[in-house]
């Protein structure tokens, strides 16, 4: 797993194209990377401007920046500029922009009537794509940088947001009657070829580039040979693979030697797809990359030594082939230069505060004997992991359950394997919103003249049917909880919060509507907000961002009165044990981070360690949650 010169961040960026996209599943080091490939264009003279698409952006803690809508030059970075796409703000604007001309001229009513159709995330999402497609389609809105730089959502939002171009401008061709250009529709139209000049751009090779990040993980690399494939169906065929995060043991402890392992072994098994695309790799550093100065070394030394705080003393790993020990691996050096050959004292014993075990949640969870469990958090810390985890430890103890998901790039089968009393599902987007078409055509539009039913089937034919779908498939999901264990690993927290803002609207809407509606859908609302009846578990991992990040999404569901039962710290090397100084360096690095959360964040906080074994099936998920 050595990693070349020529391989490196540096090269990758020696011609690059005007347009980039970074995108992969959560938590492979999207951002960072894209931050440290903006910092390297413009430290190299270029103009760049560097725009998030991910309705849970964190760039602005990344680059120690406040950001809004409007690109904001970069303090310490000449050149370089960036923005958010805040999905919610850009809903709010587009609402204004198609309302707001009616005030005053129209009925008070119809106007409120007009908000409420534009109230739902399927507004939210055009109007995140709308700001999208501006950046990408119209170059008058770019004309002062020399490139480009997307930093996009976990990968089902990626999917769907750059598929949206083509499907919108196919819903318009195939748009006979205008009828469908209602409430959340209704500003398309005018924005036809800046769509058309999107999709063009997104398809042509010289202009834009896709970097598809990964890890050395089995579930990240087959997410990304996954998404290449899906992205080249839909003329996005320009990509590069980047493995991020790449990991060489330098200490003979089963937790170094372990991670080395898995992914040498995550890599072979992928070889095949390797081979396909223009590979870079980036090593793991022992610190959080968070800041310019982080960021500029990432770029510069992506291939590099890599310093690491140990027992408050700097320790760096030597090039290979630099002063080897009798073992044969690179030495430890202090800041003097003094070889420490033996490293055991340098094992991870950073003091942390008391914690429970993910074992002492399971007691209190199992004594309902129902309801539902949501695992919730920024993409990559391990959602679907833990809920597998749970639900396998409540079969285990004689419960009847169904492990489910929201995610649209879910593996939880996979992960979960077979066990007596588990049910495993997933709920499939494409799937639910099929058949919610051929119910409506079959109920509705049953008695239907023919150019009733063609109007009835030009506005199913709007990807807002999907939203639809996939809130009433989750209704039922969660209405299971009334008589068994309904474990939900939910999809990374933008497009959570995306589904809980449809619950939200959905309920206000069918208020008005209520014999119109199932009985579980009605009830949806109020028993996510029952605490005896959901239990919603905020998963994060010891670090910066996605403890920052959950904490934000703890304030919006409170926002919504939904009360989290507890935290899940997850794959922590604080509790690992190891001796590796780059481990050991992001262990002790941990407990700042540890000690927020149990301090100011969450009543509740469970531990879980990173596992030498990796927890898929039910017997190796069952480690997570031994005593």
């Amino acid at each position: 797993m050595n990693i070349a010169p020529e391989q490196s961040l540096v090269r990758f960026l020696e011609v690059p194209t005007r347009f980039l996209f970074f995108t992969g599943k959560g938590g492979v080091g999207k951002t960072s990377l894209a931050c440290a490939s903006a910092i390297a264009l413009a430290d190299g003279g270029r103009r760049v401007l560097l725009v998030s698409t991910d309705p849970a952006s964190n760039l602005d803690e990344v680059l120690g920046v406040s950001l809004t809508s409007t690109a904001t030059e970069i303090e310490n970075v000449p050149r370089l500029a960036a923005l958010n796409i805040d999905p919610a703000a850009a809903a709010q604007a587009y609402r204004e922009k198609l309302v707001g001309p009616y005030r005053g001229k129209l009925p008070d009513a119809i106007v409120r009537g007009m908000e409420e159709q534009l109230s739902g995330a399927c507004t939210t999402e055009i109007a995140a794509f709308d700001e999208f497609s501006r950046l990408l389609g119209q170059p008058e809105a770019t004309t002062d940088f020399d490139h480009v730089i997307f930093d996009t959502a976990p990968t089902g939002h990626t999917l769907r947001l750059l598929s949206l171009p083509g499907a919108w401008t196919g819903f318009l061709d195939s748009s006979t009657t205008g009828n469908s250009c209602l409430g959340p529709l209704a500003g398309l139209e005018k924005q036809r070829v800046i769509y058309e000049n999107a999709v063009a751009a997104l398809a042509d090779s010289g202009r834009t580039t896709l970097a598809l990040v990964s890890r050395a993980q089995r579930a990240a690399l087959a997410e990304a040979e996954r998404t290449s494939d899906e992205l080249a169906a839909i003329g996005v065929a320009n990509q590069r693979l980047i493995l991020n995060g790449l990991f060489q043991a330098s200490a003979s402890d089963p937790v170094a030697l372990a991670l080395e392992r898995r992914g040498a072994e995550a890599l072979s098994a992928a070889d095949e797809f390797l081979a396909k695309l223009p590979l870079t790799r980036v090593p793991l550093r022992s610190h959080n990359l968070v800041g310019i100065p982080a960021l500029r070394a990432l770029a510069r030394k992506g291939h590099g030594s890599d310093v690491a705080q140990v027992s408050n003393l700097p320790y760096r790993r030597l090039p290979a082939g630099n002063a080897p020990t009798e073992s044969g691996r690179s030495a430890i050096t202090d800041a003097s230069g003094l070889e420490i050959r033996d490293t055991a004292d340098l094992e991870v014993c950073a003091t942390l505060p008391e914690l429970e075990s993910l074992a002492e949640l399971m007691d209190d969870i199992a004594r309902s004997g129902h309801g539902v469990i949501m695992t919730m958090g920024k993409g990559g810390v391990g959602k679907t992991t833990i809920a597998a985890a749970i639900a396998t430890e409540l079969a285990r103890r004689g419960c009847q359950v169904h492990l489910s998901t929201t995610d649209p790039a879910a593996h939880v089968a996979a992960t979960a394997g077979k066990i007596p009393g588990m049910q495993v599902s997933r709920i499939d987007p494409q799937a639910e919103t099929k058949a919610y078409v051929e119910q409506v055509l079959a109920t509705a539009g049953k008695n239907l003249d023919a150019n009733g039913r063609a109007l009835l089937e030009e506005d199913l034919r709007s990807p807002c049917t999907e939203e639809i779908a996939v809130f009433r498939a989750f209704a039922h999901t969660v209405a299971q909880g009334k008589d068994a264990f309904v474990v939900l690993g939910t999809a990374p927290t933008g497009h959570t919060l995306l589904l809980l803002d449809a619950t939200e609207s959905n309920h206000r809407e069918i208020a008005r509507k209520a014999s119109d509606m199932p009985e579980e859908v009605l009830q949806l609302l109020p028993r996510l907000r029952d605490a005896d009846y959901t239990r919603v578990l905020v998963v994060t991992l010891p670090e910066a961002t996605p403890v920052h990040e959950a904490a934000m999404l703890q304030a919006d569901l409170r926002r919504a009165k939904i009360e989290p039962f507890a935290w899940v710290i997850n794959q922590s090397f604080a509790g690992s044990s190891s001796r590796d100084p780059l481990l050991v360096a992001r262990g002790r690095g941990e407990t700042q981070y540890v000690r927020e959360v149990v301090e100011k964040l969450s009543q509740r906080t469970a531990l879980v360690s990173w596992v030498t074994e990796e927890p898929t099936g039910p017997e190796r998920l069952q480690q997570l949650v031994k005593p």
